[in-house]
């Protein structure tokens, strides 16, 4: 009888009626997400996916190809130059924006007056649209009547073509994407440490830690899987940067224009002006395997250096 009773399945019990109803009401709420999520990037990621074995015209009409495309790709001449532009642009903006988003949050987390107005200020880029930033950084660094040479000029040196210059035209672009990372990310890191428990900063101050020392041995580790995310938010930002290029280095005037392209914009070429969807599209799947293959190493390596706990 004893293994009878062991033997026995459990009996599983009916949903009630008014789990059914929230059930239900759960899938309502997430219906349209998934509607849109699937219309707008799940759809287009797959036809994208297809073209990129096709030679597509102009109307859509796609021929099948194999992988001339991608044989095409790896032929470019400039995939090389548009790779190496692009890490250089993540490895840069990312690691610098970080951590001026850090030192600006940790101020802000401390105990001065006007938080609220500094936040804002320093919040201020994020919602402004990129065109307009990209804009007036372009009039800042114009060589003729920019602000930036006109303080150079007055502190005695010589101005400079900062655009029209393919050594110095990226650097001002990174320059740009610093300073407009640095507010946003400031707000999650901000959020992130003020949900740190104020006990721990109590128990190292008895224990005579000084403010550096409970920065990195304590701040630091707390707010690991904040940092976590944004340097995953920000590299594949970075991976993806084209307006703030577009807009400041003009591709028809502008000479550097062709020495600073990055993946983006040689998709952008390749899409829209030349007109070969089927090419470009091999191009925007190479880059979404590179950032697939960064994104997997970096959630290799944060189990040894992000805390959860």
């Amino acid at each position: 009888m004893g293994e009878e009773k062991k033997m026995a399945k459990p009996v599983k019990k009916r949903a009630s009626t008014r789990q059914k109803k929230d059930w239900a009401a759960g899938y309502v709420f997430i219906a349209p997400v998934t509607i849109g999520l699937v219309i707008f990037y799940v759809y287009p990621f797959i036809q994208n996916f297809w073209f990129s074995f096709n030679d597509v015209n102009k109307f859509n009409m796609a021929t099948f190809i194999g992988l001339a495309n991608y044989k095409q790709l790896f032929q470019e001449p400039d995939l090389l130059l548009a790779l190496k532009n692009t890490l250089i642009y993540a490895i840069v903006t990312v690691p610098i924006g970080l951590g001026l988003s850090l030192l600006v949050a940790s101020l802000l987390n401390s105990k001065i007056k006007g938080t609220s107005f500094y936040r804002t200020i320093y919040f201020l880029p994020s919602v402004t649209m990129s065109v307009a930033v990209a804009l007036v950084w372009k009039l800042i660094f114009h060589s003729e009547y920019g602000i930036f040479n006109a303080m150079i000029e007055a502190l005695g040196g010589e101005g400079k073509s900062w655009l029209t210059t393919p050594s110095t035209a990226l650097g001002c672009v990174m320059i740009v994407a610093i300073w407009g990372s640095v507010g946003y990310n400031m707000i999650i890191l901000l959020a992130g440490m003020q949900g740190i428990s104020k006990s721990y900063y109590e128990a190292a101050a008895i224990d005579g830690a000084g403010p550096g020392t409970i920065f990195f041995k304590i701040t630091i580790p707390l707010l690991s899987p904040t940092i976590f995310f944004v340097i995953i938010t920000g590299m594949i930002g970075a991976f993806q940067v084209f307006d703030s290029i577009y807009m400041m280095i003009d591709p028809t005037t502008n000479p550097a224009f062709n020495q600073v392209k990055t993946m983006n914009v040689l998709f952008y070429q390749n899409a829209f002006m030349y007109g070969y969807k089927g090419y470009a599209a091999a191009i925007s799947i190479f880059m979404f395997v590179i950032i697939m293959i960064i994104t997997v190493i970096q959630m290799i390596g944060q189990k040894k250096w992000v805390n959860y706990d």
